[in-house]
């Protein structure tokens, strides 16, 4: 597929998991991939071999997300090896279990730091690199709209990442930007390693109307389109990418 030929391309945390997955989507539909990560070196590397193996353009990106003055590290490398960016998904991010009670303060600051504040500030220094008619792409989370209470922190994260996509989709547009989210549900990754218990597997196999758990492919295919042309008319969503779980003909998760 040649959708993204001559277009350049940035995945946050695509080192493993949905960001492994969206890189590769993007490397095959032509473009050229920044391969983003903090400290898996030799996983970011695997990355990039396999999508040159297959044809397609990477280059590694590493920085450390969540730190003073990570979003200027972050472009500095970025702009060692392209001179512009088209296409932006923030995929990295951090999780925090535990229900409200529970959620100690040092680790809700590391968790807002990484998933909102840097998402902010790579967003707006990525401004100046993204040229008209580019891309933003945000992974955000299905528990935005499942309420899921052991989850609470990192709920609260990604609804702001929902309303910067909004609000960015407004401002954006006069220069042909795009901005949306996609809300995964429940993906098999070493995110959720409790999948490897297959009584909770099944669980939440059971929220899903399709009966199963979703895979980062799922997730790289609504990246890929909303990264292509064809998305030129849509903006300021958020896509649901959690296999239509909990959508009332199944138990709800409950945290």
């Amino acid at each position: 597929m040649t959708a993204l030929t001559g277009k350049t391309a940035l995945v946050t945390g695509a080192s493993k998991g949905i960001g492994r997955a969206v890189a590769e989507r993007l490397a095959a539909d032509g473009a050229r991939v920044g391969v983003h990560y903090n400290s898996s070196d030799g996983a970011a590397k695997e990355v990039v071999a396999a999508i040159e193996a297959a044809g397609g353009q990477a280059f590694l990106v590493q920085a450390e997300l969540g730190v003073a003055g990570d979003a200027a590290a972050l472009w500095a490398e970025f702009d060692r090896h392209a001179d512009g960016l088209d296409i932006l998904v923030n995929n990295a991010g951090a999780g925090l279990l535990g229900p409200i009670e529970g959620v100690q303060e040092e680790a809700f600051d590391k968790l807002i730091a990484v998933n909102v504040k840097s998402l902010f500030f790579v967003i707006q220094q990525g401004l100046t690199r993204l040229r008209d008619g580019g891309r933003i792409i945000n992974v955000s989370s299905a528990t935005t709209r499942i309420a899921m209470p052991n989850v609470v922190a990192y709920s609260l994260s990604k609804g702001a990442a929902n309303t910067l996509t909004l609000t960015l989709a407004e401002a954006l547009a006069p220069r042909g930007i795009t901005v949306n989210a996609i809300a995964p549900g429940i993906i098999d990754t070493d995110f959720n390693p409790w999948l490897a218990y297959p009584q909770m597997r099944a669980a939440a196999e059971s929220w899903s109307a399709f009966g199963r758990t979703g895979t980062p492919a799922d997730v790289a295919g609504i990246a890929a389109f909303l990264a292509s042309g064809e998305a030129g008319w849509v903006s300021g969503q958020v896509i649901d990418a959690s296999g239509a779980s909990s959508l009332g003909n199944g138990p709800a998760p409950k945290g």
